[in-house]
């Protein structure tokens, strides 16, 4: 076979993968979608799922440091925060139509319900904490975009690998302007900047 029908026949093929990938394009799910099929019992709690972009991701499993790591933080900001903040742990908020996470921790902005009668929008949250182990590379990739788009004003990612956090501020379309990382010191979220953590006391 000659090289030149070889490369030929590569890009055929490439030209025929590019309009299967435009006939075969992914549906782009709502919330109202999603939310919907749990009514319907297509998706159940025990799914751990999250809605991203359109797209349903399943959730990575929780070891035991990424666990004990949430259990900590819930502690010491409900402790130092009191009525300030509503801690949220593990639950959802609503970025747009599009995009429903449910980040390891976000503080709310104190609501008498607590949210019962409907999730938190951007303009509810004052910080949202990404404890990551195997989930690292689509907390960076996948949902710090979606935070900056929405207007997340401010997002900690606990790197518990590399044993560091991660600090974004200053959101835009493009992603966040000023991006941190500290593997020790303190931090103090921009909404409380009296509450100085420790690193360490964050990492364990």
């Amino acid at each position: 076979m000659s090289v030149e029908r070889s490369v030929g026949e590569e890009q055929g093929r490439q030209v025929r993968v590019t309009a299967m990938e435009r006939l075969l394009s992914r549906h782009r799910f709502t919330v109202d979608d999603y939310h919907a099929m749990s009514r319907a019992g297509i998706l159940t709690e025990d799914d751990r799922v999250e809605l991203l972009d359109g797209q349903i991701v399943k959730k990575m499993t929780i070891g035991r440091p990424h666990a004990g790591c949430v259990n900590r933080l819930t502690r010491l900001l409900v402790q130092r925060l009191g009525e300030r903040a509503v801690v949220q742990v593990q639950n959802p908020i609503q970025l747009d139509g599009y995009s429903e996470p449910e980040p390891d921790i976000s503080l709310l902005r104190p609501k008498e319900d607590f949210y019962a009668a409907a999730p938190p929008m951007p303009a509810d949250v004052l910080l949202v904490i990404e404890v990551a182990d195997a989930s690292l590379d689509r907390d960076r990739l996948v949902k710090i975009p979606l935070y900056a788009r929405a207007g997340i004003r401010e997002v900690w990612i606990i790197d518990l690998p590399g044993r560091r956090i991660e600090r974004f501020r200053e959101p835009a379309d493009d992603g966040y302007r000023e991006v941190r990382r500290l593997d020790q010191g303190k931090l103090s979220p921009v909404e409380f900047p009296e509450l100085e953590v420790g690193v360490a006391e964050l990492l364990g």
